[in-house]
């Protein structure tokens, strides 16, 4: 068979494992000719494709990004995107297409599928909000480089009595904050999925150092908002599938606290460091894995499937299922073990 591959959205670590997994299997199991789209769907619409092979994948395992580039290119919102994808699809004679994405790509390779193309989705999303899957890889990776710099953030904060806001991305749901929140021993934790009351964030870090405690981190997700009236926030411009650029509000978190509490706050956004680097172990297993998958499901010719873990093994589950509802952060999570804390 011919596969095309194409990784889309935001670059994630993990994204080199499943391709190299897609690849070995394909060339040296089943004869497969793989080649690559460059840049995500943009590459699709463009007619632009790389070479894949064993070779061309050695030693891509541990390095992060992705070595076919990405983008969030939506072929729907560009005039004849979609037929540009198809017709790409067809002239480079391609039997199936692993997709490996978050919930704007497979939604796109969803409604493709639709229309007659023959595809495979690989779920990918440091946030972990894709609600068909338990995981994610590349969440464990954030979650690590951000509890790491909680606990650099830890020494200089009580060396300066300060209060610290630690920015961490999540647009729609708090995974990667409340796991670096707990594993870090934040003072406090701020999600997308329940608005926050700046005042009783503060009364919360007063109350705290007036224990005696006199250094404190706040955890804020990039996508947290304040509940209505309590404070104003700015917004930024919009991508091709309808998302606000976030960054910004732990900034605006930490001149809200000195103001009301008087105590020194800085504030660290860890931003796109969270994507880049070496993805974990855990990380580059699952990777693996979900790329196995991947290329079985296309010769099983189980398409319009996205492989998926649940209960520890690798299941196919609709690419409907997979971008109907995101999976946000469980309020027992939340508040039965986060709140004892903080």
């Amino acid at each position: 068979m011919r596969v095309g591959v194409l990784t889309g959205g935001g670059d994630c670590p993990g994204l080199n494992a499943v391709i190299r997994a897609v690849v070995r299997k394909g060339e040296t199991r089943f004869g497969d000719e793989l080649v690559g789209f460059a840049d995500g769907w943009r590459g699709v619409v463009e007619d632009r494709v790389l070479p894949l092979d064993v070779e061309r994948c050695r030693g891509i395992l541990p390095r992060g990004g992705t070595i076919l580039g990405t983008s969030r290119t939506n072929p729907y919102k560009i005039d004849g995107g979609a037929e540009a994808a198809r017709a790409t699809l067809e002239r480079r004679q391609i039997d199936a297409l692993v997709t490996i994405g978050g919930e704007d790509t497979l939604g796109v390779a969803n409604r493709l599928g639709a229309e007659g193309v023959n595809v495979v989705g690989v779920p990918k999303t440091i946030d972990n909000d894709l609600s068909a899957t338990e995981v994610t890889f590349g969440f464990h990776t954030a979650v690590q480089i951000a509890t790491d710099a909680i606990d650099r953030l830890h020494t200089t904060a009580e060396s300066h009595d300060r209060v610290i806001v630690c920015e961490v991305m999540g647009r729609h749901a708090g995974w990667i904050a409340t796991y670096a929140g707990i594993a870090g021993g934040a003072a406090e934790i701020i999600v997308p999925e329940e608005p926050f009351d700046i005042e009783t964030v503060c009364r919360k870090l007063q109350e705290r150092h007036a224990k005696g405690r006199y250094a404190s981190i706040v955890v804020v997700a990039e996508g947290a908002r304040p509940r209505e009236g309590t404070m104003s926030v700015t917004s930024g411009e919009v991508d091709q599938f309808g998302h606000q650029r976030l960054g910004g509000i732990g900034n605006q978190l930490a001149e809200e606290i000195e103001r009301r509490t008087g105590f020194e706050s800085r504030v660290t956004i860890l931003g796109h460091v969270q994507r880049g680097g070496t993805p974990t172990a855990f990380d580059r297993v699952l990777a693996t894995r979900f790329g196995i998958a991947a290329i079985d499901a296309v010769h099983d010719g189980d398409f319009g499937k996205m492989v998926a873990l649940r209960a520890g093994e690798i299941v196919r589950v609709p690419l409907a299922e997979a971008v109907t509802e995101l999976k946000t952060v469980d309020p027992a999570l939340f508040h039965e073990v986060a709140e004892i804390f903080f």
